[in-house]
Parts: structure tokens; C-alpha cells; sequence
């Protein structure tokens, strides 16, 4: 039904920038609320940014000045832009519905590391 696609991760020193991307189908993309979410190793999974519909964003604290989420309703991909990256930042990153649809993609990881 749901399928959700993570790309863009990698490898990245402190203060560098990634951009993220999830195509998704199966659903109405252009009606739901998205959002980003990640888990770090030993933590559980947190949302960090969303986006509704019409485009308003809301972020996480730890995240709020340095990333930015943004959609294309037309592409039916949601974006991550992240910048001033922080070893904290190390996780695997995920998009989904806000709320989530119980169906997670394999994510996309990022390791941020000197």
C-alpha cells in the first residue's frame, strides 16, 4: 500500500549540509501532513520536523534553525534540508505521515563524524 522511499544519506564532517529526499505512493501525498523523523543508536525514534499540506513547517527543538523540510506536491517527494550538521545528528532518518502511517521505510542513515 504504502511505500516510502528515503534517499540522500551519507557520510558528512561537523557543520557540513545533506539534503534528504522520500518519494512516496500509495497515498493522497498532497492531502497528508509529512514529517521527518530519526533514530539515533541506543535512542528511540523522534520526530524532528513536519509539514502540513499547505505547506506550514514545525520542528524539534534539537533540529529547529539548522534544518528545513519542504515538499513538492507535484513529485510527490518530501525534502530534509540539513545544515550546521553536529555529531548528535548521527542517525537513520525517516519520512512519513504526521501521524504516521505504521509503515516505515528502511530510512536512510547519516553519520556525521570527523
Amino acid at each position: 500500500q504504502v511505500q516510502l522511499v528515503e534517499s540522500g544519506g551519507g557520510l558528512v564532517q561537523p557543520g557540513g549540509s545533506l539534503r534528504l529526499s522520500c518519494k512516496v505512493s500509495g497515498t493522497s501525498f498532497s492531502d497528508d501532513a509529512m514529517g521527518w523523523y530519526r533514530q539515533a543508536p541506543g535512542k528511540q525514534r523522534e520526530f524532528i520536523a513536519g509539514i502540513t499540506s499547505r505547506g506550514t513547517t514545525n520542528y524539534d527543538n534539537a533540529v529547529k534553525g539548522r534544518f528545513t523540510i519542504s515538499r513538492d506536491n507535484g513529485k510527490n517527494t518530501l525534502y530534509l534540508q540539513m545544515n550546521s550538521l553536529k555529531f548528535e545528528d548521527t542517525a537513520v532518518y525517516y519520512c512519513n505521515g504526521v501521524p504516521w502511517y505504521n509503515y516505515w521505510g528502511q530510512g536512510t542513515q547519516v553519520t556525521v563524524s570527523s
